[in-house]
């Protein structure tokens, strides 16, 4: 028989590229990681990787393995959760869920006391990973449920094998004083609006860089960049501080400082937010009351400029 935690092994190593890769994804020591191979090639009679330089490679047993494992994993969920759902009058278990940080800080932490309220012998482990590394976590079998976004507008590349919902949309809005002038205006702002003004944005390589860019797509002028700094607190602390504007997701906002406010865009960059889970786990009673209380208020909060 198969060992299946050592099939998983094999599974992360031609996933992540490497031995101390798959390891750190799946909480062991190389050392151990490496003895699970070696029990599975025991088992199956034939070597599984060989070295490639520093690295390994999958020998073609090995591949022919790890194109058929995702059938086992599945079938084995499949059996787990229809066990579960006959057996559970509540959800019961731990979750771990995987998601970027701003989705934990605006959508999973808000929405913990319900959780516990509606399923109180349900347990959630969270994970902080950018969408890419959740997606593999979740392949892996490292994490039950994930949080995902489409910032850049295009379609979500999410394997067959899995299912998704929408949860969620988010939009940028303007961070400013009360008392600046384009907070008086009473209406959405437009990238003319804009001219002569000074902005703390999050550094390249962030999605919020990409959403500030978006803003000045359709203009020749040139954004006036004072700061370039990724926490959105400290950002907000700089707009206080006087003489910069800041575009912030609403799920990233931290609490409004008194005597500032948000200003919505006519054009805002915007969002959605997508839960996805493996479809094998589809009967799983824990994993659809999570996804229950996170879909809830699933519509952007409407936010009138002041």
């Amino acid at each position: 028989m198969i060992d299946v935690n050592a099939l998983r092994a094999l599974h992360s190593v031609a996933t992540h590229g490497t031995v101390s890769l798959a390891a750190a994804e799946l909480g062991f020591t190389s050392s151990a990681v490496s003895q699970q191979i070696k029990r599975l090639e025991k088992q199956l009679g034939t070597p599984v990787l060989a070295a490639a330089g520093r690295g390994v490679v999958l020998t073609p047993a090995g591949q022919a393995v790890v194109d058929f494992s995702p059938d086992v994993f599945q079938s084995l969920e499949r059996c787990v959760q229809a066990a579960r759902s006959v057996a559970e009058g509540s959800p019961r278990g731990t979750v771990r869920l995987a998601s970027f940080s701003t989705a934990i800080r605006g959508l999973v932490a808000p929405r913990l006391p319900a959780l516990a309220q509606a399923a109180p012998d349900l347990r959630i482990r969270l994970i902080e990973q950018d969408p890419d590394q959740a997606l593999k976590s979740l392949d892996a079998g490292t994490a039950e449920l994930v949080l995902v976004h489409d910032a850049d507008g295009l379609p979500l590349d999410i394997p067959e094998t899995m299912s998704h919902q929408r949860i969620h949309g988010d939009a940028g809005d303007i961070i400013m004083p009360a008392t600046h002038p384009l907070a008086q205006l009473g209406r959405p702002l437009t990238n003319a609006d804009f001219d002569g003004c000074a902005w703390v944005t999050s550094p390249p390589g962030t999605v919020c860089h990409q959403w500030f860019w978006r803003v000045f797509a359709d203009t020749t002028t040139v954004p006036d960049v004072h700061h370039l700094v990724d926490d959105f607190a400290t950002q907000m602390s700089l707009v206080d501080g006087g003489g910069v504007l800041a575009l912030m997701p609403r799920l990233a906002r931290p609490p409004m400082r008194e005597g500032l406010v948000s200003v919505p865009l006519r054009r805002a960059p915007s969002r959605d937010v997508f839960a996805v889970w493996r479809t094998s786990a589809d009967a799983s009673p824990a994993l659809h009351a999570v996804l229950t209380i996170l879909a809830q208020d699933q519509a952007p909060t409407a936010e009138a400029a002041v």
